[in-house]
């Protein structure tokens, strides 16, 4: 059963009840989605050379681009593409140069390349923002997910740095992010986990286009001209013993201000929008014991499991980083200081520093308290600090993860000071269970396919559905892999009518699993976490009900027959084949939009909103438009008579069926069931 929310804060119902004058446009978007959301409408020039994962914001702006899409001062915004990310970030230094506004998107490999040119552009004090999609970095394999080696390498080069927990976060900070920057003449780095957010589906409110224009001004009123032929000025010279250390340290008059400057834009930005922002975000801290510390995605897995730590007696709380650069150490002190312990959570790992790099600054900042450092809380004793490492890699990060966290600092734990979280080491923490810490009502799927049949656009699909057509609130996300086309490939969607969806990993506990590969049922367990009462679908080359039920493995049926299981079945090939008249280059990317009709039937949300099947379909149309119009109407049509198709000719495996299977069948299905491994995903481990 999904945990409830904690109830509203007096402040929370207070905003609530409140007319701010930009409250945002509702949608559905990814990180990525909303970062180009804003910078076209706030940017003059987007610069960047591709690189994953920060290739999809990149694409988004070279798009509006190419749609000849204006910002909100009306005028043409500009694309460039250098040959590496090196170039592309000295050409945004040259375009902020000449006084223009400019953004970069980039990750990874790309970011350490670009390290050279990004001390200059904050030697040159120019107020530009990169949006990155945080990456582990090559170090013993190549990873193109989640890792904040990437971010951790470069902060030693005058940037500003915000961290987003999830979508609204990445497209709030951007903005936050360049007013402060020009105010400051600073540039900013807003950061977004790499595929966790920068790809995950979730509601969002999409800032306006006139809170854009007030709250960040026009460029040319922000902005000042390095290089101006009426009237020139050097730069970059040469500097001797006699001059360089005057200079650099003469810089800290444009840093000592930044810390004052990001406090009032985030003020400013709860003033117009209602969403408030802070350079550190305690969540249940004031009667804690115990703390979990982290930024990004991590954080806010961390901050949705607080209601179960205290319901199995450990008082915790969370306290989420948001700047990185300028640090926080005085509110974090603040924050943390009248803990037992807390454990900081990192996606990095440097095992020759004295601490991970969060880590080492918390610990360098109640050092300074303990010293009686001006501006520091006054401190008798500093909590005992622990460091973890999670989800290098995109590695799931799960709230049973942070159950072990907790546990560890207790007096009856094994008190690692070092630990790691999620796979097998000596310094791993052990992970017993994972709690359903969903929303109360909360639905999930999680599907089964294969690399290149559709299933990601699919979820997307889906996610929107929901999301724009219900009301609800969505998170939707694939399990990405280079090497998955062709291969298997899992999916992965919640949704709720009120709560935070807070998670950012595999799903459990799911009730409604689909199975387009029928393959999937020798590469795992698709079954586990399945609740009773729920519902299974498989595609099926036969439509025959009996035989469909046969050539599932017997500790299938035993699961299906002893927790009441829905199944149901269709042939996804045929109607794909069927339907993908305009375009045969996608009839097997048509099977997932079969499976969008298929959900749409076997869900109970078409009857709760009230739809006939052709209202249902009438808005069906507006997603599938977003996602495949640039491929013209015929392809809109299609998609939308395979969806149909899978809607009206998905069939049950009747009750009688099942029961009627042999108690020998049975019988032998349990023993495999219990000796079966839990894992839904066998064939990756």
């Amino acid at each position: 059963m999904a945990l409830a929310q904690p109830p509203k804060t007096q402040e929370e119902s207070n905003v609530s009840a409140q007319k701010f004058k930009y409250p945002g446009i509702p949608g559905t978007a990814d990180g990525s989605a909303m970062v180009v959301h804003v910078e076209t409408r706030a940017c003059e020039a987007g610069i960047a050379y591709p690189i994953t994962p920060s290739t999809s914001m990149g694409v988004g702006y070279q798009t509006a681009y190419s749609n000849g899409m204006k910002n909100v001062w009306g005028k043409d915004i500009m694309w460039l593409q250098p040959e590496s990310e090196h170039s592309s970030a000295s050409a945004s230094e040259g375009y902020a140069v000449a006084g223009g506004r400019v953004t970069n998107f980039t990750s990874g490999q790309g970011l350490v390349l670009m390290k050279e040119v990004l001390y200059t552009i904050s030697g040159k004090r120019l107020g530009v923002v990169f949006n990155i999609g945080a990456r582990a970095l090559t170090s013993h394999s190549l990873n193109v997910h989640a890792g904040h080696d990437d971010v951790m390498s470069v902060t030693d080069v005058g940037w500003g740095m915000l961290f987003a927990q999830n979508a609204q976060e990445a497209g709030d900070l951007c903005l936050i992010s360049r007013r402060v920057a020009e105010k400051t003449k600073t540039p900013f780095m807003n950061i977004q986990d790499g595929f966790l957010t920068t790809h995950t589906i979730e509601n969002v409110l999409f800032p306006e286009d006139e809170l854009v224009r007030e709250y960040l001004g026009a460029p040319e009123e922000k902005l000042r001209k390095l290089f101006d032929p009426n009237f020139p000025l050097m730069s970059g010279v040469v500097q001797n013993q006699d001059s360089y250390m005057a200079g650099k340290i003469a810089q800290r008059i444009f840093y000592d201000q930044i810390p004052a400057a990001l406090e009032e834009a985030m003020e400013e930005f709860y003033k117009l929008t209602g969403r408030r922002y802070s350079l550190t975000v305690p969540f249940q801290l004031e009667d804690a014991e115990y703390g979990i510390v982290a930024m990004g995605s991590t954080a806010e897995t961390a901050s949705v499991s607080l209601d179960h730590l205290r319901s199995l007696g450990h008082k915790t709380g969370s306290l989420t980083i948001t700047s990185f650069r300028p640090f926080p150490g005085p509110q974090v002190v603040e924050a943390l200081k009248h803990l037992k312990a807390f454990a900081v959570i990192e996606r990095m790992d440097n095992p020759l520093g004295v601490s991970n790099p969060l880590t080492a600054e918390i610990e360098a900042a109640f050092a300074k308290a303990a010293m009686g450092t001006p501006g520091y809380p006054k401190i008798d004793r500093i909590p005992v600090i622990y460091s973890g490492v999670a989800g290098l890699g995109s590695r799931d990060v799960t709230p049973g993860q942070m159950v072990a966290t907790v546990e560890n600092m207790t007096e009856k734990g094994l008190n690692k000071r070092f630990f790691s979280l999620g796979i097998d080491h000596a310094s791993a923490l052990e992970v017993k269970d994972e709690p359903d810490v969903r929303p109360a009502g909360a639905f999930s799927i999680r599907g089964h396919s294969v690399g290149g049949y559709g299933s990601v656009t699919t979820n997307k699909i889906i996610a929107t559905c929901l999301g724009d057509i219900f009301g609800f609130k969505v998170q939707a996300s694939p399990k990405y892999g280079s090497e998955k086309k062709g291969l298997p490939t899992n999916t992965y969607l919640t949704t709720t009518k009120s709560g935070k969806i807070g998670t950012h990993s595999e799903l459990i506990q799911v009730e409604f699993v689909p199975l387009m590969d029928p393959n999937t049922w020798n590469m795992g367990n698709p079954l586990v976490g399945l609740q009773p009462g729920c519902t299974l679908f498989q595609h099926t080359p036969t439509e025959d009900p009996q035989l469909l039920w046969n050539s599932v493995p017997d500790w299938a049926k035993y699961f299906i027959k002893e927790n009441n299981i829905r199944f149901y079945g269709v042939d996804t090939i045929r109607i794909a084949q069927e339907s993908c008249k305009s375009d045969d280059s996608l009839v097997q990317r048509f099977q997932g939009i079969v499976l969008l009709g298929v959900f749409l039937r076997l869900t109970p949300f078409q009857k709760d909103a009230g739809l006939s099947d052709d209202e249902l379909f009438d808005r069906v149309r507006i997603p599938i438009e977003k996602y495949f119009g640039r491929k013209g109407a015929d392809v809109v049509r299609d998609n939308l008579e395979a969806a149909r198709k899978g809607f009206n000719q998905v069939f049950e495996v009747p009750r009688s069926v099942i029961e009627n299977t042999s108690a020998d069948v049975l019988e032998k299905g349990r023993q495999e069931w219990e000796a079966k491994g839990k894992d839904t995903n066998a064939f990756f481990i």
